[in-house]
């Protein structure tokens, strides 16, 4: 699951992580040159206190503290995500530069490296970024490797195999934190959608019956009217269409607020899709679609709920139907699938759906449908997972779109 580093609680943890890093670097960078610069040569038998010599000396300290001076400033720019890379590439560039100064043409053995090497190593896990986590093992070894091929030393074979040995300990812990931040991530996204599912569920309950009423008394009416007056207005097939519209909306709200319970007993899946299409047909033959269908004769009897399975396929093959408002084929086939499943695809030739919406498809109110609601798929959705099946949709824009649904022969209640 890609996480997006725009939302304003990841660039928050960013933040504090980065504090966090840049006061431990601090902490651990000067606690270890007081410790090697002054405290062993003070407590052991040289008893004199050493100072850095070589390479930049004092300077390098004032290049450490300018980095640490820029740092902060990109924090208050709010260039987040970009400081622990500067901050990475400049330390490594001042130690790189500072060691080969030292040592380029001395006498002197080659014993360098700094305990922050391996803090920036341990630490690159609180990041939870796999990218920077590579970068920076492959800053340190290359380091140690160019100072090996430009000094020409084999003191650096140790350092390297030390640093690939703490990545590998710093790798299993990030693997960790990236698994806990997905576990955490889905939970939010389906706290969301059960939010989504709770309002429309409280809409429905408080405003289904109350428009079901007056629309029955309106459809007579427009009916009456267009009976008694066949040939006098062309709008009465429109009304009445559009009355059928809300009427299908608000039933998907009334199962939404409050699912009933199936009527589960054994149902031929072959005559469930043969009423769907003989409904569909009418609709169809309008908008010049034909309807192929595929039956295979050795399809057993499920257990599962009429109704609720007729409402599934309307739906599906009204879908593919509007798909195609300049006509075209559907392909419909029922056929066994891993000896105790059914499965039954509906393919049309429409316009297609992109890549980056099939994941939201049969969430409440998301529609790739300019006047769609989203409720007439979630309603699917829910009714085949009420029967322990699944769905599956494949689409590619201009070429159509192919729903698979799932349903086993024994529905386990």
């Amino acid at each position: 699951m890609k996480i997006d580093s725009k939302r304003p609680e990841l660039i928050f943890e960013e933040k504090k992580a980065i504090k966090l890093f840049l006061w431990i670097f601090l902490v651990t960078y000067i606690i270890y040159d007081l410790y090697w610069y002054l405290f062993i040569p003070a407590y052991t038998h040289a008893k004199t206190i050493k100072f850095p010599d070589g390479g930049f000396g004092y300077w390098r300290y004032f290049l450490i503290f300018f980095m640490l001076v820029i740092s902060i400033f990109l924090i208050k720019k709010d260039k987040i995500f970009g400081v622990k890379y500067f901050i990475l590439i400049s330390y490594f560039s001042i130690d790189f530069l500072d060691t080969f100064l030292k040592y380029f043409h001395t006498s002197k053995e080659f014993a360098s490296g700094h305990i922050v090497e391996l803090f920036f190593v341990l630490f690159a896990p609180i990041f939870v970024n796999k990218k920077y986590f590579w970068i920076t093992s492959l800053v340190v070894i290359l380091k140690y490797f160019l100072l090996g091929v430009t000094l020409h030393t084999k003191m650096v074979i140790f350092p390297i195999v030390l640093i690939i040995v703490i990545s590998g300990i710093s790798y299993f812990l990030l693997m960790r934190f990236c698994s806990y931040i997905v576990s955490l991530t889905s939970v939010y996204e389906e706290l969301k959608k059960k939010e989504k599912l709770a309002v429309v569920g409280q809409m429905a309950a408080a405003i289904g019956h109350e428009i079901r009423n007056p629309l029955s008394s309106l459809k007579g009416f427009t009916q009456f009217q267009h009976e008694q007056y066949p040939n006098t207005n062309d709008f009465y097939p429109i009304m009445i269409d559009e009355i059928d519209r809300i009427d299908s909306i608000v039933t998907d709200l009334m199962y939404i607020g409050k699912p009933k319970a199936l009527m589960i007993e054994k149902t031929s899946i072959q005559e469930i899709i043969t009423y769907t299409v003989s409904v569909s047909k009418q609709h169809a033959d309008r908008q010049g679609i034909s309807i192929e269908v595929k039956l295979d004769d050795q399809v057993p009897l499920i257990d599962g709920d009429e109704k609720r399975l007729k409402q599934v396929f309307i739906n599906l093959i009204k879908n593919a139907i509007e798909a195609m408002p300049d006509g075209g084929k559907i392909k419909i086939k029922v056929h066994l699938f891993q000896g105790n499943q059914i499965c039954i695809s509906i393919e049309d030739d429409g316009c297609g759906i992109e890549k980056e919406n099939i994941k939201s498809l049969g969430e409440p109110f998301f529609s790739t449908k300019t006047d769609g609601t989203g409720l007439g798929l979630m309603v699917t959705k829910q009714i085949i997972m009420d029967h322990n099946g699944s769905f599956k949709i494949q689409s590619e824009i201009g070429k159509g779109t192919k729903v698979d649904v799932i349903l086993s022969i024994i529905n386990k209640q």
